[in-house]
């Protein structure tokens, strides 16, 4: 039997079940905010507490998403003085929204996992007994809905990590955990969006049009699209990523910066003719574009939309009649213009979506199982590089695809942990 200690290096594992006092962490602190480089640290800090519905996790690698950049920037939002304005004590903030590990505590009322499974985790947490949810609401639509290790503490970046029992899901076995650890934010998040909104969900023959085709979100629709039967066509910002468009399941592609595409960001005045008609020129350039790499004229059913202010207008303007625009982020803005006459003559749906529910991500991580969609991991750091994960991804330099960061497993390419 090892040795029980207060502290553990990483990758020295402790007996299965042993909750060490003190764990590391790569933590921001308020005097850190700014470049992400440099708002990571790595520290000892005291391993989280759980409740009756809680799981504690040893994490064994943590993706890389935007929502901790903007913690390390301390922009939009101030993470760490929201938590203490709201009664919370701790001076740090621990991030990260997605990981892989193995349960290794668990609440009294916790059921659906035991100590010694490998899981994988979600990011999204909300009060079972909110008044909402007891209402009939969608816990992702909950008031008290917040995304884990973003808005609540003690995320993924970390060799222990807190969680609410609904967010564990069973490890696809032939994952490594670098791979298992980066996936279920951005494909939760796209499942939703694709398979979440009754009647505009993706059925067989269904062409989609998929923005940033080839982004940590993207590279999931198109595969979440091919495999529910739709016909998914990518746009993207390089003629080089064509080709992984192409093998994720992509029918056809389009570079956003073909010059005959002009009319990027928010509408002209609708009442300047020569401005909006130059605007729709680049509009029906771009319509055109996608019935020739469709193969046919027929427009997208489903818009899946993440760029915001440059896109939207060109999204509502491509839709089909009584078609979908889902959008979950605004990358490029927030002020989004839409033409309203094309939305209500043509009854088309501008859709909202944020992350997803439990049977959502349940059937996201099934996809994964079976090998219908892959994590597309990109590029993978060690613990102490956590911030230049983030620093990368703050810049716009990270590969295409996904990112994760090893924490226990210390070593790529592991399936496994063997624990005593």
């Amino acid at each position: 039997m090892p040795e029980k200690k207060d502290l553990y290096e990483l990758g020295e594992t402790p007996p299965l079940g042993h909750v060490p006092k003190q764990m590391y962490a790569s933590l921001i602190r308020r005097e850190r905010y700014g470049q992400p480089k440099d708002a990571f640290k790595v520290e000892v800090v005291d391993t989280p507490a759980i409740g009756p519905k809680d799981v504690l996790v040893y994490v064994m690698a943590a993706g890389v998403n935007y929502n901790n950049v903007w913690s390390a920037l301390g922009f939009p939002v101030d993470v760490i003085g929201a938590r203490q304005r709201g009664g919370e004590t701790e001076d740090f903030h621990i991030g990260g929204s997605d990981a892989s590990g193995i349960v290794w505590a668990t609440g009294a009322e916790v059921r659906n996992v035991k100590v010694g499974d490998e899981v994988v985790l979600s990011c999204g947490q909300w009060d079972e007994n909110a008044a909402d949810i007891q209402a009939g609401a969608d816990p992702i639509t909950s008031s008290s809905n917040k995304i884990w290790g973003y808005e609540t503490n003690y995320g993924s970046f970390a060799q222990f990590t807190k969680v609410m029992a609904h967010q564990c899901f069973p490890k696809p076995k032939h994952l490594t955990w670098e791979a298992a650890g980066a996936y279920m934010l951005v494909g939760a998040t796209a499942y939703r969006m694709l398979m979440g909104w009754q009647p505009n969900v993706v059925h067989e023959g269904d062409p989609v049009l998929v923005w940033g085709a080839t982004g940590g979100l993207g590279v999931m629709a198109l595969q979440i699209t091919k495999a529910k039967g739709g016909i998914p066509v990518a746009v993207v910002s390089d003629e080089s990523k064509f080709e992984m468009c192409y093998q994720l399941g992509a029918k056809g592609v389009i570079n956003r910066r073909d010059p005959a595409f002009t009319h990027w960001g928010r509408l002209p005045d609708l009442d300047d003719a020569a401005a909006f008609g130059e605007w729709m020129k680049g509009a029906r350039a771009f319509g055109a574009k996608f019935w020739e790499v469709l193969g046919e004229r027929r427009n997208p059913k489903i818009v899946f939309e993440h760029p915001g202010e440059s896109t939207v207008p060109t999204s509502v303007f491509m839709a089909d009649n009584a078609g979908m625009i889902v959008i979950c982020a605004g990358t490029s803005g927030y002020n989004a213009d839409v033409d309203l006459r094309y939305l209500w003559m043509r009854q088309k749906r501008l859709q909202g979506s944020h992350f997803a529910n439990v049977e959502q991500c349940a059937a996201l991580n099934d996809m994964v199982a079976a090998k219908q969609v892959d994590p597309v991991l990109s590029k993978v750091f060690t613990f102490d590089e956590t911030g230049d994960a983030h620093q990368l991804m703050h810049e716009n330099g990270h590969p295409p695809g996904n990112m994760a960061i090893l924490v226990n497993a210390t070593k790529q390419g592991e399936t496994t942990l063997a624990v005593s």
